[in-house]
């Protein structure tokens, strides 16, 4: 898998290789500073697999920079990472077809998590974005998850935002051996077999 990383702070940039290279050693990693740069990588590079875009950089044209990628490289999945944490922002950017929005601020549990979501073929939604749906789901709630108990679609949230079994009992106030069993019962309600397939299968049922 090849991947360009485009962000102007080449520590950002360095760091993020070096979280890529943990989860797969086999990623090769190509970098950029600004748009010019991105373009010019991508015009040498027809088989990139996955463009990082620091989105800041494109403002105020966010939207036609990534119309102009899709373009121009159509087999290249774009992953947004921000500062923002606007949700109108967030909603604005994961409808235009990219497969996931990363705040910058995240833990590095998270974009780790984030990380394997994306390359699994998933797509990334962060947490300001669940906690809003949920919000929504409270007047509407989706009858797809009254098939799911109130843990589970804690669970499921909690694993959308690329959260480790440790990280969500904390947070459940629970032990890991009961998140397990909760996760096991998600699986088997979402007829799925493992943790990456449950939060693609639950993103295309509208659940999260």
């Amino acid at each position: 898998m090849k991947v360009l990383i485009t962000d102007e702070q080449s520590l950002f940039r360095d760091g993020l290789s070096l979280r890529l290279k943990q989860i797969n050693p086999n990623i090769d990693i190509l970098q950029a500073a600004n748009l010019l740069e991105m373009q010019k990588v991508l015009s040498k590079n027809t088989d990139i697999d996955l463009l990082i875009l620091d989105i800041d950089l494109a403002e105020p044209n966010t939207i036609e920079t990534i119309n102009k990628i899709k373009t121009t490289s159509p087999t290249t999945k774009i992953v947004a990472i921000s500062t923002s944490e606007d949700t109108r922002n967030i909603r604005k950017i994961l409808s235009n077809g990219v497969k996931g929005y990363i705040p910058k601020k995240s833990d590095s549990n998270i974009l780790s998590g984030a990380f394997k979501l994306i390359l699994d073929g998933g797509t990334y939604i962060p947490l300001a974005m669940l906690e809003n749906n949920t919000e929504n789901k409270n007047i509407n709630p989706n009858p797809l998850k009254r098939n799911l108990t109130h843990r589970q679609s804690q669970v499921l949230d909690l694993i959308a935002q690329g959260k480790s079994n440790k990280q969500i009992a904390y947070d459940m106030g629970v032990s890991e051996a009961t998140v397990k069993l909760h996760i096991n019962a998600l699986l088997r309600s979402l007829k799925v077999n493992n943790r990456t397939q449950a939060v693609i299968t639950a993103q295309k049922m509208g659940l999260i």
